[in-house]
């Protein structure tokens, strides 16, 4: 039984009042308050199950002597800027699952540097709330404190950051899609401050998402980008839920894809601040790469997850870095996903030189093409052993999966954090190629997952006989049964970081009840 981290690339997620309970946040309150500090700041998205998740997580958090500080509905970036600011806040949580479906939720937690908190870290909270934790006495319960003017203070820390009065001077339009999330809060409030003229799609908080789903993709903006052309604006700009990303549709209506997003911004800082370094992700188009060296920088590369490029560019003294999914990192700001620095740094850019549109089309040109294929998380590391035997001669990059890299290109076998999935990159120069690549990958892929899987029924038969044996030995009841088989073999029912169908308390009592497993494993899968 493989033993499964509840933390998957951003936090811990799940269906609210299934997997995300509140017990689980009662739980994680306590570990939090164990590992982090007595001090912590807690801000939630606007989804329907956040106020409850995030009163459960306070509980848990006062119950061992922490104090709270709870500042509301604002982005998680806005959250990260209040605790950077103050060394005596030790950390932070942010309930959200960012561009998750309505029915989701998580928990985000933030180290006291206002970066998200590190693996070590996350294993450590993990460790705790798997160990249980002591409640302090009566006398030392901790406080709730509500805190306001944290979005405002956000707000005016980015603005003090780029050159507003270019911006205030250029008399620019834009249209604004808050996707009914935390940006709410923030972004109007930052374009009226730079006297941009804003019309706002989507501006009341809301995340059953009336107007789309709250993942920026070209596909959930087509409302944005009609308005940009109805309206003449001079720009688009889109957020997600919790508004760490941000994207961009040019005056023309174009989506601007989050690997161009970062070269064009990656060329505009190191032109105007004289080289440095840009850190980015292994997924990342090579656009980005050549726009930097052609700008006099150079681009370091790292597995995928904010936390790692934000954690990296502050050993490296990089000035810029992200994921080609819209999250920008901003040196000069702060070192995390932050959509509202995004979109005050594109106006800086719009500005300076142009039409975002034509400085799209000077940039370098890739074909990149993304697909998913289902993989059950037990099968993950398997696959990407075979995969990597069968090609011993290629060249290939190993930080995050499988990178075989080509003279005019790469193909990127990757395991997903959040889903049980393997996700296939493929790019090249020439689109025909790109195709072929991608094409053959996802061949090879889908016979190795079929290989695989036929070993695992075999072993998955001889593991249902043991426990048939064990049932009429008196070893478990017929219920313990059903509930160690279903997370034996339904682990592609959920992703990594996600209960099968019950509080981890709940679950966790089972499996140990059952006197088959080890404390943490197969809870979370």
């Amino acid at each position: 039984m493989m033993n499964c981290r509840m933390f998957g690339t951003n936090g811990v997620r799940g269906i609210a009042n299934e997997d995300m309970c509140c017990e689980l946040a009662l739980h994680m309150g306590r570990s939090v308050g164990e590992v982090l500090g007595k001090r912590i700041a807690v801000a939630v998205d606007p989804r329907t199950s956040s106020v409850m998740l995030k009163d459960s997580l306070c509980a848990g958090l006062v119950s061992v002597g922490a104090d709270v500080l709870d500042l509301g509905m604002i982005p998680t970036p806005a959250l990260q800027h209040y605790i950077r600011m103050r060394k005596d806040i030790e950390g932070g949580v942010m309930i959200t699952a960012s561009h998750n479906p309505p029915e989701f939720n998580g928990i985000k937690c933030i180290a006291g540097d206002g970066t998200e908190c590190t693996k070590e870290q996350e294993d450590a909270i993990e460790a705790s709330y798997h160990a249980g934790v002591e409640t302090v006495p009566w006398d030392s319960i901790g406080t709730v404190e509500s805190i306001d003017g944290a979005a405002e203070e956000y707000i005016d820390s980015v603005i003090s950051k780029i050159d507003a009065d270019s911006i205030r001077r250029a008399g620019l339009k834009v249209v604004l899609d808050c996707a009914n999330g935390c940006s709410c809060a923030t972004s109007p409030l930052l374009l009226e401050r730079l006297g941009v003229t804003t019309v706002i799609l989507n501006g009341k908080p809301d995340m059953r998402h009336p107007g789309h789903l709250s993942e920026p993709t070209a596909e959930n903006l087509g409302e944005l980008i009609e308005t940009v052309k109805e309206t003449g604006a001079n720009l688009g700009i889109a957020h997600d839920g919790d508004a760490d990303r941000c994207v961009f549709v040019t005056s023309d209506g174009r989506y601007v894809p989050g690997d161009v997003a970062l070269a064009l911004l990656a060329r505009y800082l190191l032109e105007t601040r004289k080289g440095g370094e840009v850190v980015v992700t292994v997924a990342t188009s090579m656009i980005v790469e050549d726009t930097v060296k052609a700008s006099g920088g150079e681009t370091v590369y790292t597995a995928v997850g904010s936390p790692i490029v934000a954690r990296k560019m502050a050993s490296d003294g990089a000035i810029f870095g992200g994921e080609e999914n819209g999250g920008l990192i901003f040196a000069d700001h702060q070192f995390c996903r932050d959509g509202a620095m995004g979109a005050g740094v594109m106006l800086e850019c719009l500005v300076k030189y142009g039409d975002i549109g034509k400085q799209m089309d000077s940039l370098p040109s890739y074909r990149t093409i993304k697909k998913a294929v289902g993989c059950p998380e037990e099968l993950k590391n398997k696959v990407t052993e075979l995969i990597a035997s069968e090609h011993p001669n290629d060249r290939m990059d190993t930080t995050d999966g499988l990178k075989f890299l080509y003279n005019d290109g790469w193909v990127l076998l990757r395991p997903s954090g959040t889903e049980p999935k393997y996700r296939i990159y493929s790019e090249s120069r020439d689109p025909a190629t790109a195709e072929k690549r991608s094409s053959e990958f996802q061949n090879e892929f889908e016979k190795a997952i079929a290989r695989l899987s036929r070993s695992e029924i075999a072993i998955g038969g001889q593991l249902g006989l043991e426990l048939h044996h064990r049932t009429h030995l008196g070893g478990i009841d017929s219920a313990d049964e059903r509930h160690v088989h279903r997370d034996v073999v339904a682990q592609d029912q959920r992703p990594e970081h996600v209960l099968q169908g019950r509080c981890p308390a709940e679950s966790h009592r089972d499996v140990r009840n059952a006197g088959l497993l080890e404390s943490g494993d197969g809870i979370l899968q």
